[in-house]
């Protein structure tokens, strides 16, 4: 039980809060969110990389640790990926999350994740930290066994795994025992919504643009409409149901990684009621993590 409160209260400690690069957000985060937090920041096909940059950098000279995304499909080729790696390098960031990206083309030579990374790896990126992505749920497009062989194949260029959100917990905690056995050994980070406002949603999804909300829709449209049903999504239903795994070392679940849906108020007052409900003492509750 004491390994159950433990591992809840570390991984409630040092989250990962998704940010969408959108006017308002840098305000937000600066008033709301403590340097303790590691951001992230999503990646638009419609905007392009560059937004995404451009908001990782100024977030990590206000001091913050930040994790840009990194959209192969947006990418246009190895020049314009040195010239990347080489502004991180210069903002002082070390953490990059790489995906394929939601763009219906590739604008270069990069079709998917595993070639970027692989491109990474081949320049020498010099980063600490490098993400993939997990599907605790079926991919739309591939199977089970394709994602889980897939990550088996980026897991040499990684050293963390974040999964997409799913809010059914034993789906979540099967899925994560099927990547262990198959031999990832990856840390996890566990993909959830954080304290999310239908109004604020729909503002974000106008501000994407019709056909990308459309993609949004069609990804995440269970979920989606569930979260606004009467008990259809409670944080911390999900985040108690979390709680084996995360005293359990062998799992390697480090933490939460929370869409905030840009709601990064509501997100962190949840965060730290969570916290408090789980029995952290103050100290805890405000200690800098471990990361």
């Amino acid at each position: 039980m004491q390994d159950r409160r433990s591992g809840l209260v570390e991984a409630l400690r040092r989250p990962r809060y998704e940010v969408i690069p959108l006017p308002g957000i840098e305000v937000a985060v600066a008033e709301h969110v403590p340097k303790n937090v590691k951001l992230t920041v999503t990646a638009s096909p419609k905007k392009g990389i560059e937004p995404t940059l451009a908001l990782a950098e100024r977030l990590s000279a206000e001091g913050f640790g930040v994790a840009p995304h990194l959209s192969a499909r947006l990418v246009r080729d190895r020049a314009q990926l040195g010239e990347i790696l080489a502004r991180l390098h210069g903002a002082g960031i070390r953490d990059v999350f790489v995906v394929a990206g939601d763009a219906p083309e590739p604008a270069g030579e990069f079709e998917g994740s595993g070639a970027l990374l692989e491109a990474m790896e081949e320049i020498g990126h010099g980063l600490d930290e490098i993400g993939i992505t997990g599907y605790p749920e079926s991919h739309p497009l591939i199977s089970d066994e394709a994602t889980i062989q897939a990550m088996y194949r980026k897991e040499p260029y990684a050293t963390y795994i974040t999964s997409q959100i799913c809010f059914d917990t034993d789906t979540i905690n099967d899925w994560v025992l099927r990547v262990r056995r198959r031999g990832v050994g990856l840390p996890i980070f566990v993909g959830m919504p954080g304290a999310v406002n239908m109004a604020k949603l729909v503002r974000i999804s106008s501000n994407i643009g019709l056909g990308e909300s459309a993609r949004f829709l069609q990804k995440y449209g269970n979920w989606f409409w569930r979260m606004f049903m009467p008990g259809g999504y409670s944080p911390d239903a999900l985040v108690e149901g979390m709680s084996a795994s995360l005293g359990d070392p062998e799992r390697k679940v480090r933490g939460f990684h929370i869409y905030t849906f840009n709601e990064v108020q509501k997100t962190e007052a949840w965060r730290l009621g969570a916290l408090e409900r789980a029995g952290a003492t103050t100290q805890e509750r405000h200690k800098e993590p471990t990361l």
